[in-house]
């Protein structure tokens, strides 16, 4: 690819651009930024390719490195894509009781409620603390992979994955609490 082979172009694109995409998404929430993002770094690589040095680190890290650094950006300048504020009582109270039954509608429902309460959840945390948890559970790369996109020891990766988490399981806690209160509210209430 860095010789000009198209095809080897068009393989790395058809191998790494669904994860860039998803990474942007969840780094963003919005479809139209990760398309914007994805398109840019591959539109970069395209146009910057002799930037890119195999004794820096892998072609992989190198892509999400330039999302990262766009994602950053677009985050400093927009300091909030979604908001949360913790007040959505539209979550079922036991969702994970409701989740194994694939056929029936109300389940798929509630699996998308729990789906899209985690995804706010993930979105409201600070940048830093966010790119930990969507690099390393949501995109399942390892500590080290994910050292090397950030460009930090993984010590530092370790210990933002920790307080991600602490930070992730307030926010769900909230979610929780209330659903409990919607839940009591509508008990006696007919359908």
């Amino acid at each position: 690819m860095l010789g000009g082979d198209a095809n080897a172009f068009e393989a790395l694109y058809d191998r790494r651009q669904g994860g860039i995409y998803r990474y942007a998404l969840r780094m963003t929430g919005s479809e139209s930024v990760a398309e914007d993002v994805t398109q840019e770094v591959f539109l970069s690589l395209m146009r910057d390719r002799s930037d890119y040095q195999a004794s820096r680190g892998t072609v992989k890290s190198y892509l999400y490195g330039m999302a990262r650094h766009r994602l950053l950006r677009l985050l400093d300048r927009e300091k909030a894509l979604v908001s949360f504020d913790g007040t959505d009582s539209a979550a079922p109270e036991a969702a994970h009781d409701y989740l194994h039954s694939p056929h029936d509608p109300f389940v798929d429902l509630a699996r998308g409620e729990v789906i899209d309460l985690v995804r706010q959840a993930v979105l409201a945390l600070p940048a830093h603390f966010r790119e930990v948890i969507v690099l390393c559970h949501l995109q399942e790369m390892n500590y080290a992979e994910a050292a090397e996109v950030i460009n930090c020891p993984i010590g530092t990766v370790r210990s933002r994955l920790a307080r991600a988490r602490t930070l992730l399981g307030g926010k769900l806690g909230m979610l929780k609490a209330s659903a409990g209160a919607f839940t009591k509210i509508n008990a006696g209430r007919a359908i």
